[in-house]
């Protein structure tokens, strides 16, 4: 099962963690674990690239972790839409992904 956990300080997301494999598919063949990939890639690119926010990232095999450092206000669009994302991904596949 994937886990997506969400950090808050002062009511402000500062962070998310993500990690392990959907298991419904074989590796480099499930669709579940690349929707969540590709959200989590595409959220961190935009916080550091776009917003230029400071962050702490450790990424291996099932796992992912960003903490911002600087810029907190500015990139709560970008860590409240990736929430609401996984959440809905959730939603549709509730064996397979868990939003805490």
């Amino acid at each position: 099962m994937i886990k997506a956990r969400f950090f808050t300080t002062d009511n402000k997301i500062c962070g998310y963690e993500i990690s392990g494999h959907s298991g419904s598919a074989e590796a480099g063949q499930d669709i579940i674990c690349a929707f969540v990939s590709s959200a989590a890639y595409m959220a961190a690119n935009t916080l550091t690239e776009i917003v230029k926010a400071k962050a702490d990232i450790d990424v291996s095999d099932g796992f992912m972790s960003v903490q911002i450092q600087s810029k907190l206000s500015e990139a709560q669009q970008i860590l409240e839409g990736l929430r609401l994302h996984l959440e809905s991904l959730a939603g549709d596949y509730p064996d397979n992904i868990k939003v805490i």
